[in-house]
């Protein structure tokens, strides 16, 4: 059992009471009205710590995260952090993919994966109360501290060792160069320019310097060009005009090198160690031609587009002349105080600073140089990333989406901000909640300044516009300060137009991003939590209704090509990338709110859809130390594999799957806002402790692989305890569901889609049996019946098979009187829930395997056969599809024989009576139905 977790009860209160919220501030910042509160929710959820998951599938696949959480070094995950901020990596090497600097966009989305790993963590710890994460949540939040009280100042030396002595790093994502005064050329008609580098990255274009006053006038020495060796280059007319030198090989990676140029009397020459491998004779400018330019950096470029130079400098010196050959080779083996050229006249920075942002000038010229960001700073109070502000600010002018300019900050800072609210509430870290308030702080700064119009145009824009979940974590934090600047920054995230349609019951998601949209609604329930509006309420509930059915697969996801496409089209989007785990996240959370509110059996229906197929499905069945092994998309096209490590690991979906991972127990068990009832939504080897009635109750379950699940009820001291236990009937359960309390039949008819309710006082050792038959059954595809899935109970089914068209499948001939159609299946010995039809293996679509896989077959039935017997009439269709088969088997569950040839003598008499089937034929049929042999 976890420990007691004060914050995460506190912040659970401030959730579900329905105490009247903190006022909003109106648009002059005065204080609005409080709307009236809303009505209680009738139901509360169990705490992770209060429900322990037992043996079973969902044990084992969080274990393999659980072990990758507890190894996974945090230092690669704080390092981007740390380089924007200008403090050392200590050595670590960002994870692939989205989280480094290398990745998609240029890592425009850096930062995110950092805030899925601390909510996970914090799940982590909230379950099982194991010390390691509560320590690693700790050491993260104190990292980010250190990053932003970085930010907030002028960039300091970072103090490395160098050639000679101490030299200056430049960590790559900082963002930082050296300022010299514009006067270091003076005027000097002949010049030497040399500097100690040691090159982190293969930048091209990174400048050691660059002196000019825009991308015409400017005179550079570049570590590396396009083809990977040094350049310099002098110009007065722009590229087109450039005079240079061009090196002859690239400089090694995390070594010291030694770059020098010279230029006198119409000749340039480049060394590099001190070797000439370099020499323009024909150079006609010189730098006096540039005059005094109006910038003199080291390490950064005129060319917006270039990187900054990534790597460390030792030295850099000026002279007004042009050292000898044998001069510069000097400089190889002494600082230039000690060497056959001594210091620059015009300028020696020896780069030996251990502290502040200032260089000193060695020359005798005081150009004392200045460490700066190029994007300004310091940073804004608050304000906690992995990049710049300069995101934020640009999609502020931004009219279309370019993820290569901007991709999603205010995405980003929802995963920070969730996480930090996590790492708070579960460990009483102070700091954790002062950095999610600052950062809050900071977003309210910016966009209550903005008007109304230019909102609704950002929140607009695909993928730079993506704010995903923030509105939900930032009425979660209203809750634990009561700041109403907190709640009405929750509402500067108001889509209008969406909410407006949704509210209407206006489909309008034809073509919009799904997983931009879809945590918009459970923002918006929690503002309805907040504010009472029900317009936030209504616009979530018509939006679930929207996607489920219409736009959903059987396994539960949404989305194709992470875009919605028209209302029922189903067949029609099944792609590569269909269903992209994210979206099945965010609709499980939805799903989970809506049913808070309603207790609308259909919402947790889809739960367990989506939770038992494609969240279980989407977690591979091994463990690995660096990465979390979870899919972007599952693609449900015919024999597709499984992707476990997308885009080298770290996209959005690996970060909500690891958060899945680390909460499956969040919503087996609910109780009653007044404690008069327990419901159980799902059948999960668990054990719920739920303190306000002194009892606990536990599921003794190898469900799916086990159709029931048995309850023991214990209370405290022996006690009694009087409680209604809802059971939930899943849709699924169309037959035999059977509930027994201490071996005694219970009261009351189960209803598939609903609760059944057992109401008495209960005593310890109370035994409660759910017995939950599972049927074989399709579900076909709304824009083509012929595509279908196969269902036994909860579980989808998928074919193995390397095949890339459809599986042909015929499920008729053995059906059972019931309707079953798992007679047709043969059962693998030894492996539950594992079939055979026609040499093809059929599967859990939950095992985590890289099987090529079918989730869908077309349906085939070329032959009218009953009970394994052939009756030698081909299977008619009507011209929507619908065949003589389908027709008769539609009428089941049958009584026995008898009933079931009534339905096909009837069948049979319609279609021959409408021209679809001639009388000798109909006559085969129901001879056929007669003498053959059914199971029950």
């Amino acid at each position: 059992m976890a420990p007691a977790l004060p914050r995460r009860v506190l912040l659970q209160a401030a959730l579900l009471a329905p105490a009247a919220p903190a006022p909003a501030l109106a648009a002059s910042g005065r204080a609005a009205a409080a709307p009236l509160p809303p009505a209680a929710r009738p139901l509360r959820p169990f705490e992770l710590g209060e429900v322990t998951l037992g043996e079973g599938i969902f044990a084992a696949k969080r274990e393999l995260m659980l072990e990758y959480g507890r190894g996974y070094d945090v230092d690669r995950l704080l390092q981007v952090f740390r380089a924007n901020a200008g403090l050392s990596t200590r050595g670590a090497v960002a994870p692939g993919g989205w989280e480094g600097l290398d990745g998609e966009a240029n890592g425009n989305l850096r930062g995110h994966f950092t805030g899925h790993f601390l909510t996970m963590l914090a799940q982590a710890y909230g379950s099982t109360g194991e010390q390691v994460f509560a320590d690693r949540i700790r050491y993260m939040v104190g990292a980010l501290a250190e990053v932003r009280a970085a930010l907030r100042q002028e960039p300091a030396v970072l103090s490395v060792a160098g050639r000679f002595g101490t030299a200056a790093e430049n960590v790559r994502g900082a963002y930082q160069y050296v300022d010299l005064p514009p006067a270091v050329l003076g005027g000097a008609p002949e010049l030497t320019l040399a500097a100690w580098v040691r090159p982190t990255h293969h930048g091209d274009w990174a400048r050691v310097l660059d002196f000019g006053d825009d991308t015409t006038r400017y005179l550079y020495l570049a570590a590396r060009d396009a083809d990977g060796v040094p350049r310099f280059a002098l110009t007065t007319s722009g590229p087109a005009g450039e005079q240079g030198l061009n090196g002859t090989a690239a400089l090694p990676p995390d070594e010291w090198s030694h770059l020098a140029v010279t230029l006198a009397g119409g000749t340039g020459t480049l060394y590099v160690n001190g070797t000439a491998v370099a020499r323009n004779p024909a150079m006609t400018l010189g730098p006096a031609d540039l005059g005094t330019p109006a910038h003199a950096w080291l390490g950064r470029s005129h060319f917006a587009a270039d990187p900054v130079f990534a790597g460390a400098f030792d030295a850099f010196d000026a002279w007004s002349r042009a050292l000898t050959a044998d001069e510069v080779a000097s400089l190889q083996g002494a600082p230039a105080a000690g060497s056959a050229a001594g210091r620059g006249d015009l300028a020696s920075y020896s780069f030996g600073e251990t502290t502040g942002s200032a260089f000193a000038d060695a020359s005798g010229r005081g150009l004392t140089a200045t460490l700066r960001r190029t994007w300004g700073g310091p940073s804004h109070p608050g304000f906690l990333a992995a990049y710049p502000e300069t995101q934020f600010i640009e999609l502020e002018s931004m009219t279309s989406g370019d993820y290569h300019r901007v991709w999603a900050p205010y995405y980003t800072a929802h995963k920070i901000l969730k996480g930090l609210l996590d790492a708070y509430v579960c460990t009483d870290d102070d700091r954790a909640l002062d950095l999610a308030s600052g950062l809050c702080d900071w977003m309210y700064a910016r966009l209550s300044k903005l008007p109304a119009a230019t909102r609704q145009r950002m929140w607009g824009i695909f993928s730079s516009g993506e704010f995903g979940g923030i509105v939900e974590a930032v009425v979660d934090l209203h809750t634990l300060t009561g700041r109403p600047e907190h709640l009405a920054l929750a509402r500067l995230f108001d889509l209008d137009r969406l909410i407006d349609a949704c509210a209407a019951d206006t489909d309008v998601l034809d073509g919009l991003h799904a997983n931009q949209h879809i945590p918009i609604f459970t923002g918006l329930v929690r503002l309805y939590d907040a504010t009472g509006e029900s317009r936030y309420l209504t616009a979530a509930r018509n939006f679930w209704g929207m996607v489920v059915p219409h736009r959903m697969y059987g396994i539960g996801g949404t989305s194709s090509t992470e875009f919605w496409r028209a209302r029922g089209s189903i067949a029609g989007t099944i792609d590569e990338t269909t269903a992209e785990s994210c979206c099945a996240y965010n609709m499980l959370k939805l799903s989970r709110m809506l049913f808070l509110h309603e207790r609308d059996p259909e919402y947790m229906d889809y739960y367990e859809r989506a939770l038992f197929n494609q969240v279980l499905g989407s977690k591979q069945d091994r463990a690995d130390a660096e990465k979390p092994l979870v899919t972007y998309f599952i693609g449900l096209t015919p024999g597709h594999v499984r992707d476990y490590t997308p885009k080298q690991g770290t996209t959005c979906c690996e970060g909500t799957g690891m958060e899945s991972a680390t909460k499956y127990q969040d919503s087996v068990y609910f109780r009653a806002a007044d404690d008069s009832a327990l419901y159980v939504n799902l059948y999960s080897p668990s054990t719920v402790t739920w303190e306000g009635k002194g009892v606990t109750v536990t599921q003794t379950t190898d469900f799916p692989r086990e159709q029931g699940t048995t309850l023991t009820v214990e209370t405290a001291g022996g006690r009694t305890a009087s409680f209604a236990l809802r059971l939930r009937v899943p849709s699924w359960a169309t037959d035999g569901f059977r509930v027994t309390v201490n071996g005694r039949r219970a009261g009351g008819t189960p209803v598939p889609g609903s609760y059944l309710t057992v109401s008495r006082t209960w005593r310890a050792g109370d035994e409660v049996r759910v017995d939950a038959p599972f049927r074989l059954r399709v579900e076909k595809a709304p824009d083509d019946p012929s595509l279908q899935a196969l269902f036994y109970g909860p579980v989808n089914l998928v074919g193995r098979d390397a095949r890339t068209d459809h599986l042909r499948v015929g499920l008729y001939r053995n059906a059972a009187l019931s309707g079953d159609l798992l007679p047709t299946l043969a059962p693998v010995p030894g492996e539950p829930l594992h079939f055979t039809l026609d040499g093809v293996e059929f599967a859990p679509f939950h095992e985590g395997t890289e099987d090529p896989t079918h989730a869908y077959v077309r349906r085939y039935e070329p032959e009218v056969v009953f009970g394994g017997t052939a009756s030698g009439v081909a299977n008619p269709a009507k011209s929507d599809g619908t065949t003589l088969l389908d027709e008769i088997w539609a009428g089941a569950p049958f009584a026995g024989r008898g009933a079931l040839v009534a339905r096909v003598r009837s069948a049979v008499a319609a279609w021959v009576s409408a021209g679809l089937l001639s009388r000798a034929d109909g006559q085969r049929v129901v001879a056929t139905a007669r003498r053959a042999s059914y199971t029950d």
